[in-house]
């Protein structure tokens, strides 16, 4: 892991982004973890008063990405995820939901994170995801 990499400075590196628009707040960074949360609020919501899929995909696909990004093998400058598998289990309507990106596999060429997403008031998982990256290097100069 990069040890440049903090709540702070992720949450700044979003500044201006989708994740920071939609009030997403990175917790924590740790050797193969990322914590993040994000405060429930109207227009999270879909049309039917619950949480939005989406909502929920996107603080889980944010948390993953930040937990790449902390975790690129040496020489590798960034990544791109190449799927996402997101299985529903509940839902939040108030509060804030919360979420931890665990690494299922740290590869060279790939990595997967798995994350869990539970209502924070009430420690309930609603959400299990599954993130993979493909890792990228700089094209060689020729």
């Amino acid at each position: 892991m990069d040890n440049k990499y903090t709540p702070e400075s992720l949450n700044r590196f979003g500044q201006g982004t989708l994740p920071a628009h939609l009030g997403i707040e990175i917790t924590e960074v740790a050797e193969g973890r990322v914590g993040a949360r994000l405060p429930i609020q109207p227009h999270l919501l879909a049309p039917n008063g619950y949480l939005h899929a989406g909502s929920v995909v996107t603080l889980a696909d944010t948390a993953a990405g930040y937990a790449c990004i902390a975790h690129l093998p040496e020489g590798a400058h960034s990544f791109t995820t190449i799927e996402l598998k997101s299985n529903h289990l509940g839902t939040a309507r108030a509060g804030a939901i919360a979420c931890v990106a665990t690494p299922a596999h740290l590869g060279r060429t790939t990595h997967v994170w798995d994350v869990t997403v539970t209502d924070e008031t009430n420690g309930k998982t609603i959400a299990l995801f599954r993130c993979t990256q493909m890792i990228l290097y700089p094209k060689n100069a020729a």
